[in-house]
């Protein structure tokens, strides 16, 4: 694909997504994935060996623009942005028809997803109007490499946002691609795929294992629950005394991790046929 003054907008239909508008994900378990924040999911999602644990999330480059808000969840609407050099056609918000016509296509609420191809960025990927639109037809958050502005007014929306940095200008900003396989914080990611995010950052989650990640992670942090409650309780504390209580929070994970071994080998059949195969490294138990 070139760029420049000859770009034209596309759009692509990931192979990878697996649900469309007749399959729609239910909203139960997304509102239970909504109740924890991304770090517990994180940790959730280890338990079910189905990626390496350095995979599948984005780096300190994204962070969230307004931390106070709630968990963000939703499903990736992919798009590849610019705006250091003019489109040869239309204007800045040309194409953003298109872009929330495709919403429909996905199982549930959308999460934005821009990666900006200038670098470093030139201008904000987003602003009020932009912002607005997107949460006007349903939208969940935004999350981009570039920039964002407008803060003051996408706060009072509470509109979630995951940016690199913030810029006061738009430039030539325009939409080159929608629906292709996008590269943010070292994550790449496709559209139809279920994000997570917060104040603590972006994560994705396998789509084969997001109901039992939802029915499981109350019970994990039942688990956590054990070792605060030792180290937050009144009165002297002991080696011996920590030593107990993480022994209890193995063992209640432990059978955890077994009991979600089934939901293993469908999430790692479709890992197989989307990537190249990387080998797991030793588990252990851990907590946040």
């Amino acid at each position: 694909m070139v760029y420049g003054d000859t770009e034209e907008l596309t759009t692509y239909q990931s192979p990878l997504n697996t649900y469309h508008p007749a399959m729609p994900f239910p909203a139960s378990v997304l509102a239970k994935l909504a109740a924890f924040d991304t770090p517990t999911i994180c940790n959730v999602i280890e338990l079910f060996d189905v990626r390496p644990r350095n995979r599948g999330y984005m780096d300190g480059r994204i962070r969230a623009g307004f931390p106070e808000l709630p968990p963000m969840v939703g499903f990736a609407s992919t798009v590849c942005f610019r705006s250091d050099a003019a489109p040869p056609k239309g204007d800045a918000y040309g194409s953003l028809d298109l872009q929330v016509a495709g919403f429909a296509t996905l199982p549930g609420p959308a999460v934005i997803v821009f990666q900006d191809i200038d670098d470093p960025p030139v201008a904000a990927t987003f602003g009020e109007v932009m912002c607005s639109t997107y949460q006007a037809f349903g939208s969940a958050g935004l999350i981009t490499s570039g920039g964002g502005r407008d803060l003051d007014q996408v706060r009072a929306l509470k509109y979630p946002v995951f940016t690199g940095t913030t810029i006061c200008a738009h430039a030539y900003c325009h939409i080159l691609h929608v629906g292709i396989p996008v590269r943010v914080g070292g994550l790449v990611v496709r559209q139809g795929e279920l994000l997570h995010g917060d104040a603590n950052g972006v994560t994705n989650i396998p789509i084969e294992i997001a109901a039992a990640v939802a029915d499981v992670t109350p019970e994990f942090v039942a688990a956590e629950k054990i070792i605060l409650d030792y180290v937050r309780s009144s009165g002297p504390k002991t080696v011996a005394g920590l030593a107990g209580a993480r022994k209890e929070f193995a063992a209640v994970v432990a059978k955890l991790t077994e009991r979600v071994k089934t939901h293993q080998p469908e999430a790692k059949a479709r890992k197989g046929r989307g990537a190249a195969k990387t080998a797991f490294p030793a588990r252990s138990v851990g907590t946040r």
